[in-house]
């Protein structure tokens, strides 16, 4: 197309742009990247360059595309052929200024991208699809999957495919049988599907069984003994006969049980989405291979072992069969026959393990697997084979006498091994005897629970022990439990001490947690060894704190123990009150008093303590960033009695921190790196300023919380390639930063786009191949700019060295010799020639000098010739 052709264009261009403002395709003579859409009409204006610099009579354009693409002499980019994103998706040329082809300006670079339209509708890669679907096919486990491809770019809605069923026939009770992934195109069975779906019916055949026709006469003969007819002319057999054969070698696609029509859309599904539809032929098989649990044994069965509890039938008629547990257990009952009978070996005890779970497996004659595991539940039912059994040899109760009739003795325990919640474990309590026996009697018991009560009030005086005699029962079983009530004397006496009041005890503030201040001392008149007469020591006020506590035995010593640490600041003096209690209930009427309460007081002298910190623990987390002369923290303590105190602080070997000796503040006095030192501890002491030696310490721990202040960087920053072998190259980076700012590292092309020269695949968290997607024509070394990011977005551009180039056998760049024409210009040539001419002269005079000596030697020798 002629220069001129391309002003006559110019308005045609221009109207083509249509609504869209032109300015916003104009712009500076620069590096520029732009997008075009495919399938543009033509001639379509791309973009408009404003060349500023005078001189300029036309522009050139060289690269990729340039078949495509054009420049005017004004500056438009623009296409005479429209662009295909599925041949090309980017393109980078070149564009220069000319004065009468002299380039003036540039060059500049423009990539183009090809953005992708939805033009391409998806189809299936085959126009039709076979599967077998065995029956009980577990519902949303794939049978078979469907494929769907699309020409548009992968990485756009334009190729995100959806699959949904359209039809399925027959389908005579409008019940969905069939499910696909609408992502995968994995097709599988409803719920409905694995209860309805039915093979056709056939001849069972067993292991190694003759499957031919002449067997198949023979079963015929078995199940119709009387035959007068011949089999060739007998309608029945030559019914079973097709229909067996049939079911042998059924065709899918000639003689499907349900076939079902396939949609894949793109877009997603959405409404303006293209599409493409298939047909998927389904044959339902025969499935044999049936779990038949749970199978319940009884447990102690009396039969001739191995006994067969089961049978499993693979779908494989020779296959081999195996059976192992699933659980860890030391016994394992069970093995199974070639023919899949499954066998129990000997007896089996409930008490021992209620439930087994047994694996069956079937393999063909190769090895493989014929069918999936197969997981049986095997319950062992119980029996009544245990006898009740008292939770104690014998239990002891105690009741108060005067106790009115209905009162509560206790519970009896007691248990059964068998299962619980059956009639086997199922108790009844009866009391059986009494002794003394009494009339009526004493005592009544709850068949169910085992709950003693009393029928009348009981004495003391007219009887202290009764023992009775209890039958457990279940349906079968019986056993006798022990009990023995103990009728104990009321509790009407109470616990006396021997003084009302204990006086003062002093004690320093340091006095040590378990330091026992002193002892008192109680006695009660009740019944020796009886919940009557037991005491129990209270400090009921004086003591809100519970710096003191009562440690006793019951039988009336008490010791008043320190068992918090005291402090004279907070409390001077303790006036403890002390109650003395016993654990059963005074007698109706009858109330604790005076005389059962005692008084202690506790004095507390003071102590020079050290300095005391507020918190027993000082951590601290800082990023690293953080600025010079920043506060971290202060520590708080004080002096117990009041006195000024100071801090200072040891252990900083970086010399990052400081602290105020008068407040406590701790600041930053030069940058923190969390790289160089994660984490530290300093001591701060707190201390009297008129008493050094009372001080106390705390360790404080500091750590530094990692900043985004380091960005990914290449370990190594060069690569060669070999042409005849391209291997991609793989660039790793590291990243002295911690989690989140480190890694997975993101690897990409400095402008954001794919190259059509190299391709970028992240391999990990920290490395990425660097792929050659065409060679060059001859050795050339690529500086490659990638933009290496962390975790949390931050990176920077840089270089990566890549020669391509051919190799030597061991894989590294050859190198070939060239034979150069070497000049010098006028400067060196008269410098060398000068250089010469020079050691010349020097040689020249040299020679001489050395000329001269000789020759008076020679004279000097022959003077001396005739004094010899």
């Amino acid at each position: 197309m002629t220069p001129m052709m391309h002003l006559l264009l110019l308005p045609l261009l221009f109207s083509i742009a249509g609504g869209k403002d032109l300015e916003e395709k104009k712009g500076p003579f620069e590096n520029t990247e732009l997008d075009v859409p495919e399938g543009t009409p033509v001639l379509y204006p791309i973009y408009q360059f404003q060349v500023t610099h005078p001189a300029v009579t036309s522009l050139r354009l060289s690269g990729e595309g340039k078949e495509d693409i054009k420049i005017a002499k004004d500056g438009w980019l623009y296409l005479e052929k429209p662009l295909d994103w599925s041949r090309e998706s980017h393109y980078l040329i070149m564009v220069e200024a000319l004065s009468d082809d002299k380039v003036v300006d540039g060059p500049i670079y423009v990539t183009i991208n090809v953005l992708d339209v939805n033009n391409n509708a998806p189809f299936f890669n085959q126009s039709a699809y076979t599967a077998v679907v065995r029956e009980n096919n577990p519902a949303g486990i794939p049978f078979t999957r469907v494929f769907a491809l699309d020409q548009d770019d992968p990485e756009t809605p334009n190729a995100h495919l959806s699959y949904s069923l359209v039809s399925q026939i027959p389908n005579k009770h409008n019940i969905p049988l069939f499910q696909i992934d609408p992502n995968t195109g994995e097709i599988s069975t409803t719920e409905k599907g694995t209860q309805m779906l039915k093979a056709r019916t056939g001849i069972q055949y067993g292991r190694g069984e003759d499957q031919s026709i002449d067997a198949l006469r023979t079963k015929f003969i078995d199940y119709c003994p009387v035959q007068k007819i011949p089999f060739e002319e007998n309608p029945f057999f030559t019914c079973v006969e097709r229909a067996e054969i049939r079911r042998r070698n059924v065709d899918p696609l000639e003689d499907p049980d349900y076939t079902l029509t396939v949609r894949v859309q793109d877009l997603g599904g959405a409404q303006t989405a293209l599409i493409g539809n298939t047909r998927v032929h389904i044959v339902v098989q025969q499935n044999l291979w049936v779990n038949p649990g749970p199978i319940t044994v009884k447990e102690h069965l009396k039969e001739t072992y191995p006994l067969v509890i089961a049978k499993v039938q693979s779908n494989e008629p020779d296959a081999m069969y195996t059976i192992v547990q699933k659980e860890r257990a030391l016994k394992f009952p069970f093995h199974i026959t070639e023919d899949g009978e499954i066998h129990l070996t000997e007896e089996l005890d409930r008490e021992d393990k209620d439930m087994y779970l047994v694996v069956v497996f079937a393999v063909d004659s190769e090895g493989n697997q014929a069918d999936p595991p197969m997981e049986i539940q095997v319950l062992v039912e119980d029996v009544n084979d245990n006898a009740p059994v008292c939770a104690n040899e014998e239990s002891v109760f105690e009741v108060q006498e005067d106790e009115p009739a209905g009162s509560l003795i206790g519970q009896l325990l007691a248990h059964d091994d068998d299962e619980e919640g059956t009639l086997n474990a199922h108790l009844t309590y009866t009391i059986v005897s009494q002794n003394p026996p009494t009339s009526p009697n004493t005592f009544s018991i709850d068949t169910a629970s085992g709950t003693i009560q009393a029928l009348r009030s009981l004495q003391r005086r007219d009887q202290q022990v009764f023992n009775l005699n209890v039958r457990v029962t279940d349906p079968v079983f019986s056993t006798e439990c022990k009990v023995v009530v103990k009728v104990i004397d009321v509790n009407n006496k109470m616990p006396l001490f021997e003084k009302s009041d204990y006086g003062t005890h002093t004690l320093a503030e340091d006095t040590p947690v378990g330091h026992t201040v002193l002892t008192i001392n109680a006695t009660d008149a009740d019944e020796p060894d009886s919940g009557s007469s037991l005491i129990e020591f209270q400090i009921t006020a004086g003591d809100d704190d519970g710096v003191f506590t009562v440690e006793t035995d019951g039988k009336g010593v008490g010791h008043l123990v320190v068992v918090k640490p005291l402090d004279f600041e907070s409390s001077a003096t303790y006036q403890l009150q002390v109650d003395a209690r016993n654990p059963e209930p005074l007698m109706k009427g009858l109330e604790y008093g005076s005389e059962s309460t005692a008084f202690v007081s506790v004095s507390l002298t003071d102590v020079d303590e050290a300095p005391e910190f507020s918190l027993d623990i000082l951590d601290v987390n800082v990023p690293e960033n953080t600025t010079k002369g920043s506060v971290l923290l202060t520590v708080e303590a004080k002096d117990p009695e009041g006195k000024e105190i100071s801090f200072k602080m040891d252990g900083d070997t970086r010399g990052w921190l400081e602290i105020n000796a008068a407040t406590g503040e701790i600041k930053t006095k030069d940058k923190l790196d969390r790289e160089t030192l994660e984490s530290f501890e300093v001591t701060v002491t707190a201390f009297e300023k008129d008493n050094p030696g009372k001080s106390s310490e705390r360790v404080v721990s500091v750590r530094l919380l990692d900043v985004n202040d380091n960005v990914p960087k290449l370990v190594e920053t060069q690569a060669f390639i070999c042409v005849k072998k391209p291997e991609p190259v793989i660039i790793k980076a590291q990243d002295t930063d911690s989690a989140p700012f480190s890694q997975p590292f993101t690897f990409a092309f400095a402008h954001g786009k794919k190259s059509p020269n190299w391709e970028l695949k992240s391999v990990d968290g920290t490395t990425a191949q660097l792929i050659l997607r065409k060679s060059p024509t001859e050795d050339k070394t690529f500086t490659i700019p990638i933009n290496i990011k962390d975790n949390a977005g931050m990176g920077v551009t840089q270089s990566f060295e890549v020669r391509v180039c051919n190799c030597t056998e061991l894989g590294y760049c050859y190198i070939a010799h060239e034979e150069r024409n070497i000049s010098y210009g006028m400067g060196p040539t008269i410098g060398i020639l000068a250089g010469t001419l020079g050691f010349c002269i020097i040689a020249f005079v040299i020679a001489i000098k050395r000329g001269n000596k000789g020759g008076k030697k020679t004279n000097l020798n022959e003077e001396e010739d005739p004094i010899m």
